[in-house]
């Protein structure tokens, strides 16, 4: 089941509530043929004084910085051509969940979001799918329809397929920043996409959600970020 599922699941009205606490200035002219500047992440031994240093200037909170730098350092390993960065996981994560925190929820320490952040039922009411259960409740706590979890948003299907274990406990949780940024890394880049490119990037952010207006949002949101993140 893929992720740009959740478009039309989720956030008719919960995104629009994320959105009214997102606000970054004035929209980018975004295009399809365009990508946002990403900027780069420190490496590994210097990931945590980079974080505390970068925090207030670009806006997300250190614990969800340090998930998002991590899944940025992970995926140059694994897919070194895809060019994704971390401040594209913190635009996604920002128009998602206001980086774990959206319904006055927290990152705990361990980067996970406390109450957990559980999306509206995907019942097929006017511009939300219809997903029947998938998961016996298991991570949302419906057992007739599916809901969107955690600070990325995942829907259950999604994270069967998906789910990763950012944080080395053996535990793949989408509750859990440090994994969902390594899964939603993982998903952006899949299918040899080279996010340096404005097709690229595009298609990424289309298959994790088709809505031209999110994907204009978190283009905004990126290329803010990217921009205070190198002052």
């Amino acid at each position: 089941m893929p992720l740009d599922r959740v478009t039309a699941a989720l956030l008719v009205g919960t995104m629009t509530s994320v959105l009214a606490v997102a606000g970054t200035g004035a929209a980018a002219a975004a295009e399809p043929g365009t990508a946002p500047n990403q900027a780069v992440a420190p490496a590994a031994d210097a990931l945590a004084e980079w974080a505390e240093e970068t925090s207030d200037a670009v806006g997300v909170p250190e614990r969800a910085l340090l998930a998002c730098a991590a899944a940025d350092l992970a995926l140059r390993e694994e897919e070194p051509g895809c060019g994704l960065s971390w401040s594209t996981l913190a635009g996604i994560g920002r128009v998602e969940s206001n980086h774990g925190r959206f319904g006055g929820a927290r990152l705990d320490d361990e980067a996970r979001a406390r109450p957990e952040i559980v999306g509206l039922p995907l019942d097929g009411s006017p511009g939300i799918a219809l997903i029947v259960d998938t998961d016996g409740g298991e991570l949302d706590g419906d057992t007739e329809l599916d809901r969107a979890v955690g600070p990325m948003q995942f829907i259950p299907g999604t994270w069967a397929q998906w789910r990763s274990d950012g944080d080395g406990d053996d535990v793949r949780d989408p509750h859990d920043l440090d994994d969902a940024a390594l899964a939603a890394a993982r998903y952006l880049c899949a299918g040899d996409r080279d996010l340096t490119t404005g097709d690229g990037w595009w298609a990424a952010l289309h298959s994790y959600n088709r809505s031209v207006e999110y994907g204009q949002r978190v283009y905004e949101i990126t290329n803010a970020i990217s921009e205070r993140a190198d002052r």
